[in-house]
């Protein structure tokens, strides 16, 4: 009885974070127009709308340079400026492309190798509204100095606001919000451990 009962908080409180998470989504999208930062970077996938959104925020001016991260290794600078619909100049100018992360966590580390070989400091961060959560906490992660903005791009198929509604809806937040849990998880364990941990030196005699 008590395995049962202990089994049925964890599912109310797993529906609970469920509902704040889809909430948290919700009130990402529409994003806000962002201040100025370093550097850009878009993270590939789901639709193109990211890379467009990126690459409108590097016409205005809202950073140095764009960082596309996760490209196929198969597609070509052409490609992508197509993709974009930035000018020319500016695409070959800015725009950079990284092809070596294949999920969220190379996403992270790919975009931290970037900005720090640039010496930048501030990011915008482009991605699916969904994404978003998650795609923080790794680029927080990875690069743990730097301040990172969100700039979420609404999901063509998925309506932020009434996720609910819809199975597929329902489907994709709540399996982002387990990846996302696991990741948190992830962290915490991180950042015990490196609490625990002696400072270099202090058992030296």
């Amino acid at each position: 009885m008590k395995a049962l009962a202990l089994v049925f908080v964890m599912v109310v409180i797993w529906m609970a974070g469920l509902l704040e998470f889809g909430d948290r989504v919700a009130r990402l999208t529409p994003a806000d127009d962002p201040p100025t930062a370093d550097g850009i970077v878009a993270l590939t996938g789901g639709s193109d709308q990211r890379l467009e959104a990126a690459t409108r925020l590097l016409e205005a001016g809202k950073g140095k340079r764009l960082l596309v991260s996760g490209v196929n290794p198969m597609a070509t600078r052409q490609d992508l400026w197509g993709v974009t619909g930035a000018a020319k100049p500016l695409f070959d100018c800015c725009v950079d492309l990284g092809f070596t992360a294949a999920d969220t966590v190379g996403n992270a580390r790919e975009t931290a190798e970037w900005a720090r070989s640039l010496g930048y400091h501030s990011l915008i961060l482009v991605t699916a509204d969904y994404h978003m959560p998650r795609a923080m906490l790794e680029l927080r992660a990875a690069l743990p100095a730097a301040t990172i903005t969100p700039y979420p791009v609404a999901t063509r198929d998925l309506d932020a606001q009434h996720w609910q509604a819809s199975e597929p809806g329902m489907r994709r937040v709540a399996l982002e919000y387990c990846k996302y849990l696991a990741i948190l998880a992830r962290e915490t364990v991180r950042g015990i451990g490196n609490h625990g941990r002696a400072p270099s030196g202090a058992n030296a005699a």
